[in-house]
This record gives C-alpha cells, sequence and structure tokens, in this order.
C-alpha cells in the first residue's frame, strides 16, 4: 500500500467531522463532563471530574496518533467550529493496509436525540469508503443501548451478530456486544 495520509475534515451543513487539534482540551473537558450522567453506562471513559488538562493530553494524544496512522479520533463539531457536540472515529483493527476499522461514537446530552448521531455515522461511513481505504467498517454496542443500536440500523449497518460475555460492563458483569457491519461492496 502507497503511503496513506488521512482526510482530517469533513464539513456538512449541520456539523464539521475533524481531528482533534492542540487545544481542544477545554472543549473536550466540557462535553464529556457535562455529559458524564448521559455516558457512564456506556463509555468507561467516561469521567465526572476530567480537568481541561487532563483532556488537552488526550487531544493532543488523539493528534499524535492520527498523524502516524495508529488511530483516527474525530470530533464532531457545530458547524462554526464553536462547540464540540460528540465524538467518532475511526478505530483500526490490524492496520491502515488491512482495510478495517471500528467505529466509535459517543454524543454530548444536549444533542443526544435530534438524529445527530444517524447523521454523523452515515457522514462516516460515506466518507470512510469513499476518502479512506477502509474495506470493512464494524460497529460494536452494548445490547442494552438501544440509541446505539438504532443509530447503526438508521444508518444502514447489517446487524452480524451478538458476542455473549464480551467485554466487562461499565460496572460489574459482562455485557453481550451487538455487532454491525458495512463493506465496501454494500454501499
Amino acid at each position: 500500500m502507497a503511503a496513506f495520509f488521512a482526510p482530517e475534515r469533513l464539513e456538512t451543513d449541520a456539523f464539521t467531522l475533524r481531528c482533534y487539534l492542540p487545544g481542544d482540551g477545554a472543549a473536550l473537558a466540557d462535553a464529556t463532563t457535562s455529559s458524564y450522567d448521559h455516558l457512564r453506562p456506556w463509555m468507561g471513559w467516561a469521567s465526572a471530574d476530567q480537568t481541561v488538562t487532563q483532556s488537552e493530553e488526550l487531544v493532543r494524544r488523539f493528534r499524535a496518533d492520527y498523524l502516524v496512522n495508529a488511530d483516527f479520533v474525530l470530533g464532531i463539531w457545530a458547524p462554526d467550529g464553536s462547540a464540540l457536540w460528540g465524538g467518532t472515529g475511526f478505530h483500526r483493527h490490524g492496520g491502515v493496509e488491512r482495510g478495517v476499522a471500528e467505529i466509535g461514537m459517543w454524543i454530548r446530552a444536549d444533542r443526544a436525540g435530534r438524529g445527530l448521531g444517524t447523521a454523523a455515522l452515515r457522514a462516516v461511513l460515506g466518507w470512510g469508503f469513499d476518502a479512506w481505504p477502509w474495506e470493512r467498517l464494524a460497529w460494536h454496542c452494548d445490547e442494552r443501548n438501544t440509541a446505539s443500536r438504532r443509530t447503526a440500523e438508521a444508518a444502514g449497518m447489517r446487524h452480524e451478530g451478538a458476542l455473549r460475555g464480551d467485554v466487562p460492563e461499565v460496572g460489574e458483569g459482562r455485557r453481550t456486544t451487538l455487532v454491525y457491519g458495512l463493506t465496501r461492496a454494500d454501499v
């Protein structure tokens, strides 16, 4: 495979997807801490007290990983860039040259339930097969996360199965993970 330089931004009328940049820590801290109760059941990384400094360290790590094709974490921003509405990205499974990634996503609490997740997922899928080398994109979610299930289904992803006892839940026990997928041949 020839050298791959990941595209850094996709602008739509409704939102902008872009990689994080130094200086985005305050926006990430605000979005995640204000949405802690909303995110906590599904996102083990959510913290009620993540500081701006901790968030700035994260966005700089996200940026470094992006530049070396290690992981592709994106923010979902208001069209004018004034607010972070959520996060998404392509998380590699075996390298860019393998052509497979899992899409992750979270939406801040005050933007949830309005179709933003579905619109962002549709944009990510289209972009992933148009401007990226992905041959297969996957979506994994806890079977109890009905919003995530609906998002994958509304965006046209195919339910492929369930992984029982897959990963530890946030809290105690293990969860069943639903797997959705889409291949380049499907679109």
